[in-house]
């Protein structure tokens, strides 16, 4: 059972990534609220990094006090993106995230490693912005989604989970990232996917390695925050305690 939100402890804003939606962190909103805190599973664009990072930092600009802001895979480049310059902003919390450099982008990124299953797996839909460009939005193909995102997890939940799934924008592959937080000194986290079929093991390392992430491996698939719960749970209390040691109650 939830409890009433203690309002010495950080707000915990949770920001998932490409073909997924808030409520792939259940568990996580689940175990925050048992234990006192405001967790808020935000609800990402995911149209674009620049425009996705400013409707999360206008979002994050609405909230009282200290935030620990988690990201699970593209939600990663988002909250590195939102965070920047907002002394709110308590510590960085990835699960099988993406960490740009400033002037990055993800397909960069993701050329320089093998093992990734979400390439031939992507399904262009034509769409039309509202200024009337032409672009696409792309989706996952259900029959490959288990393999490629949620490999350990039950595959009922999985086909869910694909049959849900929120479309990415085209663009956002190729949209370099502005100044990332984790350069400004904001404390990372970082939950490895040892057995990630969509960021390669070795890309999610060199990521962490280079923002100087505190690193917790996992044996999950991109999926973490859903099949690993607990362990994901877990990061993020530690991310609160380190950040604010005269917390209680953790």
């Amino acid at each position: 059972m939830a409890t009433q939100p203690d309002d010495t402890k950080p707000t915990i804003v949770l920001v998932h990534g490409a073909w997924a939606d808030a409520t792939g962190f259940d568990g996580e909103i689940r175990a925050l609220q048992e234990r006192g805190f405001r967790a808020i599973g935000f609800a990402n664009p995911l149209r674009g990094l620049p425009g996705d990072a400013t409707y999360l930092a206008d979002f994050l600009r609405s909230l009282p006090g200290p935030i620990v802001l988690v990201g699970h895979s593209y939600g990663g480049a988002v909250i590195s993106a939102a965070a920047t310059g907002n002394d709110q902003v308590k510590a960085l919390v990835y699960f099988n995230g993406w960490m740009p450099d400033e002037g990055e982008n993800i397909q960069q990124l993701l050329e320089k490693y093998e093992g990734s299953l979400v390439g031939p797996s992507i399904r262009p839909v034509p769409s039309t912005g509202p200024d009337g460009s032409e672009g696409a939005d792309l989706y996952l193909d259900p029959e490959a989604f288990h393999a490629a995102f949620a490999a350990d997890v039950d595959r009922a939940t999985s086909d869910v989970m694909a049959a849900a799934q929120r479309p990415w924008n085209g663009a956002a592959f190729g949209a370099p990232s502005g100044p990332p937080a984790w350069k400004a000194g904001i404390p990372c986290w970082y939950l490895l996917g040892s057995e990630d079929k969509a960021i390669p093991p070795a890309l999610q390392r060199f990521m962490a390695e280079r923002a100087n992430a505190t690193i917790v491996e996992v044996a999950a698939s991109h999926a973490s925050m859903v099949s690993q719960p607990e362990a994901a749970t877990q990061l993020i209390l530690k991310a609160v305690e380190a950040t604010a040691p005269a917390v209680s109650g953790i």
